[in-house]
């Protein structure tokens, strides 16, 4: 699934789109260049699972989590790992079960430690806005795909 993001907007109102299909124990990487726009993709996300605070990059801190309606939500940002062994000490693994959401930022620091993604979504500078390309990596993705186009 393709999508052109002229504006800021059309970033947060995807993010909202796929708040409505998010489930419990989905896996989602994000992946782009800095500034493709990855954290404003996860505030439209908590927007749109009524999420009214502050949405900052967990680039710091690693992990930002969120308890929201149905859902406990983690964002991940693994910018600063210079090597995939980090994520061996940092305890992540047991948020990534099947009571949560997992929104990964620079999953490729982590390597094969991590989960593979159920979906995969890649931001592109296109002009002044973006291109997302939006992948299913298992059959529970490719549902959320099929909900999101519907």
């Amino acid at each position: 699934m393709k999508r052109h993001l002229a504006t800021e907007q059309d970033t947060l109102d995807l993010g909202a789109a796929i708040a409505r299909v998010l489930r419990a124990g989905l896996v989602l990487y994000l992946v782009g260049e800095l500034g493709a726009g990855k954290t404003t993709l996860v505030r439209g996300i908590l927007r749109g699972l009524g999420f009214e605070g502050r949405v900052k990059s967990p680039t710091f801190t690693l992990v930002e989590p969120y308890t929201i309606s149905r859902l406990d939500l983690y964002h991940f940002d693994f910018y600063r790992f210079e090597k995939s062994e980090e994520w061996v000490n940092t305890g992540f693994r047991e948020y990534f079960n099947e009571r949560s959401v997992c929104l990964v930022e620079w999953p490729e620091k982590v390597g094969a430690f991590l989960p593979k993604p159920d979906v995969r979504i890649e931001l592109q500078m296109a002009g002044t806005g973006r291109d997302a390309t939006i992948i299913a990596g298992t059959r529970t993705g490719q549902e959320c795909l099929d909900r999101l186009q519907s």
